[in-house]
């Protein structure tokens, strides 16, 4: 009888210097040693397949704390993994911007690079990282259309300018000010205004709001009509 491998693999996402970027490690060992990777490892035989996800993000790059993950999809294919038939359990995370991650016992190294250097070639990932990569940028990019989650990559209070750059650095493209100003503030239960402002978009106050309660946008802000 073949045996099967089950892995955990993750997508984690974070804004920073104003660009989607993805968390990547330096693979440690064969195969695809020094080669660039998605965190991740094998679930052990009485682990829950979301506490070995935590377990493989903490491990690879001293980061798992406070990180909220979601399954995005599993991948079976084989040959996808020369040491043998795996499967995979693919996660996502969105998570605001964070600290620089350190390797752990399992990675050579633990860096986060720009989106848009794997989606133009310019870097390419081991296994079939690249099409896990590309789905869950791809899931990040639909769900902003439709839930409230591009807060997640936001401060607790943030400018709705503040918020307007999270969309236009995960969907590539910038939006009209006014419009999306109007959009978002007129989605009840989207935003929660603070009673408080800043000046840290620059020129006069802004008004500082955190995430309200709603779940779903009816109606949606698509990448299409925003740009």
């Amino acid at each position: 009888m073949q045996e099967f491998f089950v892995t955990v693999d993750l997508v984690v996402l974070t804004i920073r210097d104003d660009r989607l970027q993805v968390l990547v490690v330096e693979r440690k060992y064969p195969p695809y040693q020094g080669d660039w990777a998605l965190p991740g490892g094998y679930v052990g035989a009485e682990e829950d397949l979301e506490a070995a996800a935590y377990r493989e993000l903490a491990e690879e790059t001293a980061i798992g704390a406070g990180v909220h993950l979601e399954q995005l999809a599993t991948y079976g294919e084989p040959g996808r993994d020369p040491r043998g038939r795996t499967v995979t359990v693919a996660w996502l995370a969105l998570v605001p911007e964070m600290r620089d991650p350190s390797a752990g016992t399992d990675a050579a190294a633990a860096a986060w690079r720009p989106v848009e250097d794997f989606e133009a070639g310019r870097l390419t990932l081991a296994f079939d990282h690249d099409r896990i990569l590309a789905d869950g940028i791809e899931r990040a990019r639909a769900k902003l259309e439709y839930s409230p989650l591009a807060a997640a990559f936001c401060p607790p209070e943030f400018t709705v300018a503040q918020l307007r750059g999270i969309y236009e650095a995960v969907w590539g493209h910038r939006l009209d000010p006014r419009n999306f100003h109007r959009k978002v503030t007129r989605s009840a239960g989207f935003l929660e205004p603070t009673g408080r402002t800043s000046t840290v978009d620059g020129g006069r106050p802004a008004q500082l709001y955190r995430r309200g309660s709603l779940d779903t946008l009816n109606p949606p802000i698509t990448r299409a009509t925003q740009a």
